[in-house]
């Protein structure tokens, strides 16, 4: 289990696991907005992380991030961490 805090967001968490394969198989949002995160989170468990990144990077609500660009930002992060280890 990943968790990564968010920035700039009413969620303040996402928690997710990721296979040995790079699918997302579980996500969950801390806060925000119930439905919104319940929606992603069907639409993007069993995707690969490479693509939802490629989807999800850059789409803004305020502060210039969104829950969407926040979750793609955590398996940026994610990826950037398993290559170095």
């Amino acid at each position: 289990m990943e968790i990564y805090r968010t920035s700039g967001t009413c969620s303040r968490e996402i928690i997710f696991d990721v296979d040995e394969n790079g699918i997302l198989t579980s996500l969950r949002f801390i806060n925000g907005c119930s439905g919104n995160a319940q929606g992603l989170s069907k639409l993007a468990v069993g995707r690969p992380i490479d693509e939802l990144i490629d989807a999800l990077a850059g789409i803004k609500c305020r502060a210039g991030t969104s829950c969407p660009d926040q979750l793609a930002r955590a398996l940026k992060a994610y990826r950037a961490d398993k290559t170095r280890g």
